[in-house]
């Protein structure tokens, strides 16, 4: 995706993550100019819906010592490039880039504006002036695999993912190492789209996970469709980004939700304080960046504090999703008894556990 994957991440590092020289915004005399690009359009719910709460944040929060310029549904190349380089020479100190897929664009105008911060969220290239924050996705669908292998009578989960990248292989492990986790012969069917956004491919990947059996749907696109589909055949799902339960028709198990308010506020105020410096920041459930929504009423009592202390077993380090033995789809050992993926590990995977049933293309 414009001329770099992340299954580059071990191989892209970017520039020494330096301190910029940004100087302190002063509110007495002018707002400080914030811009804010999205993928695609902000709906009711998903990716895009998530990172508007975090606007919302921001607003609250500042008032009128912010003035927000929010432009939304850029995904291709040429028109994110050409949107973030009018936002710097705008007077924006301070731009959010909200996708992968802005990446690159981001990339080309920073060292153009090198008094502007600007922050990308997907992201793996750090420069002088662009830092990066990310979500431990993983952490969520581990807790929500952990739901499906309480819940499912089949043991065989149903993953739809938008394209094989290490964010999304990540979650698909994750989500079945926390079902085998209370159910070790527990299996999960993945199916990639190759698209972030497209109701008509997930509806009918969702209808073709149902048909091999999976009694547990979880897609992690921009809608709610999966959830839907799921529902209407009386399976249970699992939500994405936000809550979907008005979605679920009641058989959404739990969502595991993006909190990115920290990310958002904590870059405006070291912007205004003359602080900010590119950082990496990958936070899950500790931090509140990952949430998981309300579990469904249908899990059991007993069932239910069981995966909220997991929640918190994870959050506190006790528990971590990729602690092995693990091996891959053929068997080979990737994580040894007794040790955890490292974070670059995590962060660059291209692989899928014993009993993913799928291929990373």
């Amino acid at each position: 995706m414009f001329g770099m994957n992340r299954r580059q991440v071990l191989k892209y590092t970017g520039a020494a993550l330096g301190v910029s020289a940004f100087a302190k915004t002063s509110f007495a005399t002018e707002p400080l100019k914030i811009g804010v690009v999205y993928v695609d359009t902000k709906a009711e719910i998903g990716w895009t819906k998530q990172h508007s709460l975090a606007v919302d944040a921001l607003k609250n929060q500042f008032g009128d010592m912010v003035a927000i310029t929010v432009i939304d549904n850029i995904f291709m190349p040429q028109d994110a490039e050409r949107i973030f380089r009018e936002l710097a020479s705008g007077g924006n100190k301070l731009i959010f880039g909200t996708s992968f897929s802005h990446g690159t664009p981001m990339q080309k105008v920073a060292p153009r504006f090198p008094q502007v911060a600007f922050e990308h969220c997907s992201g793996i290239v750090h420069l002088a002036n662009l830092g990066t924050f990310e979500a431990k996705y993983y952490e969520g669908t581990f807790v929500a695999g952990a739901a499906a292998g309480y819940m499912s009578k089949a043991g065989k989960i149903g993953f739809i993912g938008g394209f094989p990248i290490p964010d999304v292989v990540g979650m698909a492990n994750a989500l079945l190492l926390g079902a085998q986790s209370v159910n070790a012969d527990a299996t999960c069917n993945a199916i990639f789209l190759n698209s972030w956004f497209d109701p008509g491919k997930e509806k009918e990947a969702a209808k073709t996970l149902l048909s091999q059996g999976c009694d547990v749907i979880c897609s992690t696109t921009g809608t709610a469709t999966g959830v839907q589909v799921a529902g209407d055949s009386e399976a249970w799902s699992i939500g994405y980004a936000s809550d979907m339960a008005k979605f679920g028709s009641g058989k959404q198990l739990t969502s595991f939700v993006f909190d990115w308010t920290s990310d958002y506020v904590g870059a405006a105020k070291a912007v205004t304080a003359g602080t900010w410096k590119p950082e990496v920041r990958w936070d899950g459930l500790a931090a509140g960046v990952v949430k998981m929504a309300p579990y469904n009423d249908g899990i059991p009592d007993d069932t239910k504090a069981k995966l909220k202390q997991l929640e918190a077993d994870i959050g506190s380090g006790k528990v971590h999703p990729y602690t092995g033995e693990l091996k891959d789809q053929d068997g080979n050992v990737r994580v040894a008894a007794g040790s955890v993926l490292a974070d670059d590990g995590i962060r660059g995977i291209n692989w899928f556990v014993k009993g993913m049933i799928g291929r990373l293309s």
